[in-house]
Parts: structure tokens; C-alpha cells; sequence
């Protein structure tokens, strides 16, 4: 029996349909291609806002939806019907065998279209069930700093059930703003590269010595497509990056600069675009950031 995957993606909602559509259709393909490297197929739905996957093993299939830009989060799912005591009992059945003894919990319901319920009354509904369901087992609704969390989502005919949400990265889908060239020569260039890649660029990437072993561990797991050049020192990187930018018609070129470095890579490059998008950023801010990205990777 198929298990399902409920997507959730934020930014490419506030696009013009135009735009939107074209955006959600490249993130539906990098969705079904990133499932298809890993030996996986799935059958794809959509409304605004969201994606359905249906799937052989949606445990399975997590990491690797979670891993594509575009993707605020991802939770395994239940689909029930669009019923409030229908998802009660499912519910009862289903999630609170599981809840721990003393478990502060809530529940969150949110619909779209017509229903003959509010939000509100789904919710409540659901925490009475669970509550009488389970009179000897102190739990107890807290709003505010819940231990776990029940979430409905009712769509059309539809309920969406999942008690775990898993962050994605977030951004555009990797394709929708052209190419550009990066040099990862530490942590701070490959971070400058994820950056880009989270705005849907394609990556074109020369790499140091100390660089490669990110990329091969970190940034090839959101794109497998990556193949770094290298390992180059500096001056030499900048020189291949300088050859790539013609050959690939790149939008222009990332780097790990200081403000200080700015004039002289300027000059180099010449009309060349140039971005640094960690400049701002303290070695500290870099690190936390670059964890997280790793956090992410798996």
C-alpha cells in the first residue's frame, strides 16, 4: 500500500501564476528525479501550496525529499476523510497508544475550501477524544509549549494527519535563476555556494585542497550533478574560473572575499559578476550556519 508525503514549499507561493507555475514544475521534477537516483518511483499530486507524494516507503523517501531547495518541510501523513469524528477515532487508534504517560500536548487543525466545521472545532474535538481516550494517563493540552504535536490539514475531501515535521532547506528549486561559478576553498566558499544554490542557481565549481572533501560530503548530497574541478590554489582557481565564465556562460562567479579583497577581484574579473554571499558574515556566524547545512545533508 502506497504511504504518502505531504510537501510544503512557502516563497514559490508568492510568485505570479505565471512564474509560480513555472517554478513548481521544476520543483516536481527535481522532486521526482531526486527519488529516481535513489531506486525510488512516486506519483506526485498538488494544490497551492502543497505536494503529495505517494511512495513505496515514505521512510524511505524522506531524507532525499527533504534534502531539494524549494522545500520548507516534509511530514509523513495520514490521509483520512474530511470528517471530524472520523479523524477522531482515527486518531484515538492511531497516535495516542504512542504518546508518553504525563505528555503535554496539542493539536493544530487548519483547513482550505467549505467544510461543515471550523479549524477551531476540529482541534478541539480531536484533544477531547485523545483526553477520553486516555483518562489515567495525565496528558494534558498545552497551546503554548506542547510536548507533542498532533497536525490536521484539511483539504477539499481530505485530512492530512502527521505528528512529525522534518525541515527542508527551503529557497528556489536548484535551476529556476541560471548558473554561476564558486570557488570552495574552505567553509566559507562552500557555504557561499549553498547559498547560491538555495536561490536556484546551478553551481559550476572549482575547488581547493581543503574545499573538495565539502563538496563530495556536503554539497553533492543536495545535487548530485556537481563535479568540482580540482583540487586548485587560489591563483589558479580564479584563473579556471575566469575560462569556465566563457565557456559555460556563466552568470558570474562566487568567492570568499573580505571587503578588502573586493577591489582586487574586481579588477581581476573584470565585467564579471561577482558575488560574496558571506561577506557579511563572522567566522562564527559561518560555522553555525555551515553545521546546519550539514545537520541538513545527513
Amino acid at each position: 500500500m502506497a504511504e504518502t508525503l505531504l510537501v510544503r514549499y512557502g516563497e514559490l507561493a508568492l510568485k505570479s501564476p505565471p512564474v509560480r507555475r513555472q517554478f513548481e514544475d521544476r520543483l516536481k521534477h527535481n522532486l521526482l528525479s531526486a527519488l529516481g537516483r535513489a531506486g525510488m518511483s512516486a506519483l506526485l499530486r498538488a494544490d497551492r501550496g502543497h505536494l503529495y507524494l505517494e511512495v513505496a516507503d515514505a521512510r524511505a523517501a524522506l531524507p532525499h525529499v527533504a534534502r531539494v531547495f524549494g522545500v520548507v518541510s516534509v511530514s509523513p501523513v495520514v490521509v483520512l476523510p474530511a470528517d471530524v469524528e472520523s479523524v477522531a477515532r482515527e486518531v484515538v487508534e492511531r497516535i495516542v497508544p504512542g504518546i508518553p504517560e504525563g505528555t503535554r500536548f496539542a493539536v493544530r487543525a487548519r483547513r482550505t475550501g467549505t467544510h461543515p466545521f471550523t479549524s477551531q472545532q476540529l482541534a478541539a474535538r480531536v484533544g477531547e477524544a485523545v483526553l477520553e481516550a486516555s483518562p489515567s494517563r495525565s496528558l494534558r493540552v498545552d497551546l503554548s509549549h506542547p510536548q507533542f504535536e498532533i497536525e490536521l490539514e484539511v483539504r477539499a475531501n481530505r485530512t492530512y494527519l502527521s505528528t512529525e515535521r522534518f525541515a527542508g532547506p527551503g529557497g528556489l528549486p536548484l535551476g529556476v535563476a541560471g548558473r554561476v561559478g564558486a570557488y570552495v576553498d574552505g567553509v566559507r566558499g562552500a557555504l557561499g555556494a549553498y547559498l547560491l544554490m538555495k536561490r536556484g542557481c546551478r553551481a559550476s565549481l572549482v575547488a581547493s585542497a581543503e574545499g573538495s572533501p565539502l563538496v563530495e560530503a556536503t554539497l553533492r548530497r543536495f545535487d548530485p550533478d556537481l563535479a568540482p574541478e580540482g583540487p586548485l590554489p587560489p591563483e589558479d582557481a580564479w584563473a579556471r574560473l575566469k575560462e569556465r565564465a566563457v565557456e559555460e556562460d556563466l552568470e558570474g562567479v562566487a568567492l570568499a572575499l573580505s571587503p578588502a579583497e573586493m577591489t582586487s577581484a574586481r579588477a581581476y574579473f573584470g565585467e564579471l559578476v561577482l558575488f560574496s554571499p558571506t561577506v557579511g558574515l563572522s567566522e562564527k556566524e559561518v560555522e553555525e550556519r555551515w553545521s546546519a547545512v550539514r545537520a541538513l545533508a545527513g
